[in-house]
């Protein structure tokens, strides 16, 4: 099976600018900016302009920190600027965060982020005169929008909307009204199998589509090296990146699935506790080779192959810095094109 491989921009607009280029030219199908330490529309805006092929995406934007007017403009000036390579992949984020990080309301997430969706749907119907505005939903209202604030039709279909979904409902949703699922990175084989494809399904089922018109992205953790050492920074950073995420409940059924039903609850503890330098101790050697490709750099290819043939779409590297192809062109190079035929 052939795959999509994406990269991630480094955050900020200088930096995304000068990244976007040079990732072109290694063969990226992909650019996608992240919110994290910068705002991810703006960084963007001149991935926008000066690459030609990849397409260019949010990975993710946080929905529920804007409100759908806003996201539908931002995300039609991309797609205008990029000549239709935009997509917008959205998530929700967790209540702590968007009511003490973001000030918002933290309400029916599930519901609400499908009513986001189609409110888009809407306003982009409006933009490109398809039809007049009038959507009223439980969440949002969007019925007003005159000459001199409509960013009028564009030469290409709308952007496509990718929905980042750990729990079942949003998978259904991805399935629903979405156009693609962003797959969170600690996952298995095993739970994008048995947890969120059956969703997908069903939300493709009602929605009249099929498997084809979604597209799965999933990011692939690395923890590889020639021998321990060179693997070291990779397996530190995947063990407490993969603890960090453990320590939230919402993330707590990736672990169930594999009868880890007791890591979530001592990782939440542990965080709770403070005691941070603890949390990767607690992530197992059989944890890492669910959640990460491990081995010798030579492998990579073979082991990507065998766990996401026939799962996914596309994929990315969530930690390439960290591993053996990190600053070596011709290795991304070759990475890339192996894994793209």
């Amino acid at each position: 099976m052939a795959f999509k491989i994406d990269g991630i921009l480094p955050p900020g607009l200088a930096a995304a600018r000068d990244a976007a280029g040079p990732m072109e030219a290694l063969g990226y199908d992909g650019l996608w900016s992240t919110e994290t330490t910068s705002e991810p529309f703006l960084d963007l805006a001149a991935v926008a302009l000066e690459t030609s092929r990849p397409l260019i995406g949010t990975n993710l934007a946080i929905a529920f920190a804007r409100s759908p007017f806003v996201t539908a403009v931002a995300s039609w000036q991309l797609h205008r600027a990029s000549g239709g390579r935009f997509v917008l992949g959205l998530g929700t984020q967790v209540k702590g965060h968007i009511e003490r990080r973001f000030g918002m309301a933290w309400e029916s997430p599930g519901p609400k982020l499908r009513e986001y969706v189609q409110a888009l749907q809407a306003l982009w119907a409006a933009f490109q005169g398809q039809r007049p505005l009038d959507f009223r939903g439980r969440f949002y209202t969007h019925t007003v929008i005159s000459p001199f604030f409509d960013p009028g039709p564009i030469d290409h279909p709308p952007p496509k909307v990718w929905l980042a979904a750990v729990n079942e409902y949003n998978a259904e949703t991805c399935g629903l009204v979405a156009d693609g699922i962003l797959v969170h990175p600690v996952h298995s084989r095993r739970y994008v199998e048995q947890v969120l494809m059956p969703a997908i399904e069903r939300g493709l089922a009602k929605s009249g589509r099929s498997r084809s018109d979604i597209t799965v992205m999933c990011p692939v953790f690395l923890v590889v090296g020639r021998d321990a050492e060179e693997a070291a920074a990779s397996d530190a950073f995947v063990r407490s990146q993969i603890a960090f995420y453990g320590s939230t409940r919402t993330y707590s059924r990736i672990f169930t699935t594999h009868g880890w039903n007791d890591t979530p609850t001592r990782l939440h503890q542990l965080m709770g506790a403070g005691d941070l330098g603890a949390m990767p101790g607690a992530i197992s050697d059989e944890m890492l080779s669910e959640f990460a490709i491990t081995g010798h750099p030579d492998d990579v290819v073979g082991r990507v192959r065998e766990r996401y043939d026939g799962l996914a779409d596309r994929l990315y590297f969530y930690n390439l810095f960290t591993s053996p192809f990190a600053g070596d062109d011709g290795r991304q190079r070759e990475l890339i094109a192996a894994l793209s035929s």
